[in-house]
């Protein structure tokens, strides 16, 4: 056997050791999963691992990202950023933004 179907892969199951709130980024190694619902602790639940999501960027001079550039999840600032190195990939933005704007909207692609 090669592989058997188990389902899309829109959603991944996701047990935590501690609670996750709603709209929580989550790594799992090289993965990125979002919380679209509270996940108490050693519960099952489920994360996004496709979809569009409007995540937090700095809003210093310099943070402006373009239309379809790869941004990465900084797991120390909590953002997303264009910096590969050291961040895991997110995703592409589907919109400009500029340095003001505090989010960015990313199509999730892993």
């Amino acid at each position: 056997m090669s592989a058997t179907f188990v389902h899309d892969g829109d959603n991944i199951d996701y047990t935590p050791d501690v609670d996750v709130p709603a709209k929580a980024v989550v790594v799992l190694g090289e993965l990125i999963g979002i919380a679209k619902r509270p996940i108490p602790a050693n519960t099952p639940g489920s994360l996004a691992a496709t979809g569009v999501f409007d995540f937090a960027k700095a809003t210093a001079v310099g943070s402006a990202i373009g239309r379809g550039v790869n941004v990465y999840w900084n797991v120390t600032t909590q953002q997303a950023t264009t910096t590969a190195s050291g961040n895991k990939l997110l995703g592409k933005t589907i919109q400009a933004v500029v340095d003001t704007d505090a989010t960015v909207r990313v199509r999730l692609s892993q």
